[in-house]
């Protein structure tokens, strides 16, 4: 009997996913992914009660990078860092809202690095947010080490979004796919399988507040996006969130190139870069990279990178590979 053409496929749910990788990191991988997204169904509900659950608003403390926390930052951390110690597989756990490497003990194979809620600034005015991951398998060289591992010796990572949708955007090797909560069961479905970057877009994104503390080759490159040249599709169109997730998921999707760049000396406090490189850098530049797109400091691969501590900063720039690589030609003055 020939199959109904009117009947949509059954949706291929993420614990099927899981099930299905292969390798010799598949089972920890699964593991611990599979406590990402059960802890993101918790803080997508959690920010949908925040204002009438009383959770919005400062908690009163900095974290170690010096920001202020929010209280949903702090809940968020420990639904997370639950999840993950009742899997076994992680015995190692790095988080902005935590001073120190977790050691969570057992036999767990794998160091899990993550940003509970990024973007927090946007949660007191019911802006998008999301969960930054990275997965690392344990080096064998002691809990020190393995907090400082390069971006290279990631074997999964993605971010969660909530946004009007929540959507999990994970790749463990093989592809980057897009799964979408079902809220009526509660499970990520997936919606977007095999996701590519398009070679070139049309849209930047960067916080143009700072454009006092930019390098002249970030104010260059920003200028030649906003010139007017038809026939290179320019200008570019402006888009910022204000959210590491939200604004490269845009460039994900469509297109385009994302730039947190560091302050130029004199200018700033940070002239090594804001991100994170262990939980937001990384992890967001093996989803482009694995998408086919390219991320970047504006002189050295992000994945290469040797972090001089968990909380290492970096500057960012990723999206699409043509548009990335002409940021680093004006970085090199080639442009």
């Amino acid at each position: 009997m020939s199959a109904d053409p009117g009947r949509r496929p059954e949706a291929e749910l993420l614990t099927r996913h899981l099930g299905r990788l292969g390798g010799p990191h598949a089972t920890g991988v699964a593991a611990v992914v599979g406590a990402m997204a059960s802890a993101a169904v918790r803080i997508a509900d959690a920010l949908a009660r925040a204002a009438v659950d009383g959770r919005t608003g400062g908690a009163g403390t900095v974290n170690v990078q010096g920001e202020a926390v929010k209280k949903l930052d702090l809940w968020a951390n420990d639904a997370v860092r639950d999840a993950l110690a009742a899997t076994g597989a992680a015995y190692l756990l790095v988080s902005e809202e935590m001073e120190a490497p977790l050691e969570l003990g057992g036999a767990g194979g794998y160091v899990v690095c993550f940003d509970p809620v990024d973007g927090s600034s946007n949660l007191d005015i019911n802006g998008v947010v999301g969960t930054i991951f990275s997965v690392r398998a344990r080096s064998g060289r002691g809990p020190e080490r393995d907090a400082v591992l390069p971006g290279t010796a990631q074997v999964a990572a993605g971010y969660v979004m909530y946004g009007p949708a929540t959507q999990l955007v994970l790749t463990a090797g093989a592809g980057v796919h897009v799964f979408t909560l079902d809220r009526a069961r509660g499970e990520f479905v997936l919606t977007q399988p095999g996701v590519r970057i398009p070679a070139r877009g049309r849209t930047y994104s960067i916080n143009e507040g700072n454009t006092a503390h930019w390098v002249p080759e970030v104010a260059g490159f920003v200028r030649h996006l906003k010139a007017i040249d038809v026939a290179s599709g320019r200008p570019y169109t402006a888009r910022y969130a204000g959210s590491l997730v939200a604004d490269f998921h845009r460039m994900l999707l469509e297109g385009g190139v994302f730039l947190y760049p560091a302050d130029a000396a004199g200018q700033g406090k940070l002239t090594s870069g804001k991100l994170r490189l262990q939980y937001e850098a990384a992890p967001i530049a093996l989803v482009a990279e694995t998408a086919g797109g390219r991320a970047s400091t504006g002189t050295r691969r992000i994945l290469e990178l040797e972090p001089a501590s968990p909380h290492a900063r970096v500057s960012l720039i990723v999206g699409s590979p043509e548009d990335v690589a002409l940021a680093e030609d004006f970085y090199a003055q080639r442009h």
